[in-house]
């Protein structure tokens, strides 16, 4: 498995962030990368869906979310993406 191309885009490599937190072939610190990355990723569309711009994607970031949690980790709150306000 290709650790950066994971990070880069956790969607083209895992089925879900489920499948995430559940691979041994990665380190538990490379999970939480993953999966906040992916977080980061779906608060963006998120912030695009409100403004019309695509589905929402309230499903999966409670996926992303319960998956940290399994892995003991927290939101990452220096990787928010910014709000349609410009804010983070």
């Amino acid at each position: 498995m290709d650790f950066e191309q994971a990070k880069l885009s956790p969607g083209r490599v895992f089925d879900s962030p489920a499948a995430v937190a559940t691979t041994t072939k990665l380190t538990t610190a490379q999970k939480v990368e993953v999966l906040q990355q992916w977080e980061y990723d779906a608060r963006s569309l998120q912030v695009a869906a409100e403004e019309n711009m695509g589905d929402d994607p309230s499903k999966l970031l409670d996926e992303i979310l319960a998956a940290l949690h399994l892995l003991g980790a927290s939101v990452s709150l220096e990787q928010t993406p910014p709000t349609k306000q410009g804010g983070v």
